[in-house]
């Protein structure tokens, strides 16, 4: 039976806007939060760790299993918690799963982010990452939180199929030898290698923010490094679309 809540001061409301507002109360308990009806959807498909749904009374719910808090609320309070503008009715709670690098990756084509910031890069590159069938995603620090809220709803879905750790540098590099996986560095510099003649089917490919790129300590930590060819007029591209750019060719 679901619960009836129509107090925005609810220790359960005031619990979701921290989680929506604050990394470290999302690690400081476990949780993270996402919005609306298709990404619960994809939640309860791939077993995500729920823990509350709240919704409004006209929304229509997937079937959900049994340990799930269903709450319902009114209009106003939905408003009032709901991180989106326009808030769809739906939000949901789950576990934050354990971000700790494995001792070996057991896979052959994964991707690796240092200093990307904004939550919507970070999340389309998982997206894309699922699409193209890499093997999982690893984040250095500086990057935006994978469990943010806006980085979980513009995966699509992919943040419950794609794993996701987080590391250091020199983690990195000594997972990449433990692992048996050349680290690749994108850069635009002249004594890269032409992405088209990379081979990118085997590797740990990393990638800097879309301002600053990666960082000297990062550049030497690779092995190689490659570009992506554009037109000289052009300064650099998005990391998303760079991310996309080097994973196609990957999956080609």
């Amino acid at each position: 039976m679901a619960e009836r809540i129509t107090s925005r001061a609810n220790p359960l409301m005031t619990h979701i806007r921290k989680l929506a507002a604050s990394r470290a109360h999302r690690y400081e308990t476990g949780e993270y939060l996402g919005d609306g009806v298709k990404l619960l959807e994809e939640a309860v498909r791939w077993r995500a760790a729920l823990t509350v749904v709240v919704y409004t009374p006209e929304v229509a719910l997937p079937s959900l299993p049994e340990n799930v808090r269903l709450v319902e609320v009114p209009t106003d309070v939905m408003r009032s918690v709901s991180p989106m503008e326009a808030p769809q009715g739906v939000l949901f709670l789950a576990r934050i799963p354990d971000l700790t690098v494995l001792e070996t990756l057991p896979g052959r084509r994964y991707l690796a982010l240092e200093g990307v910031q904004d939550p919507g890069n970070v999340g389309t590159i998982l997206r894309t990452a699922d699409a193209y069938e890499a093997d999982g995603l690893i984040l250095l620090p500086g990057c935006a939180d994978i469990y943010n809220h806006k980085t979980v709803r513009s995966s699509m879905g992919a943040v419950f199929r794609l794993p996701v750790w987080s590391c250091g540098l020199g983690q990195l590099r000594e997972l990449a030898q433990r692992s048996g996986l050349p680290l690749l560095g994108a850069a635009l510099r002249e004594d890269t290698i032409d992405v088209r003649e990379a081979d990118l089917r085997c590797g740990i490919i990393l990638l800097g923010s879309e301002g600053k790129g990666l960082s000297g300590e990062a550049l030497s930590a690779c092995g190689q490094t490659v570009r992506i060819p554009m037109a000289g007029r052009c300064e650099s591209l998005n990391v998303a679309a760079a991310a996309a750019t080097l994973l196609w060719e990957g999956y080609r």
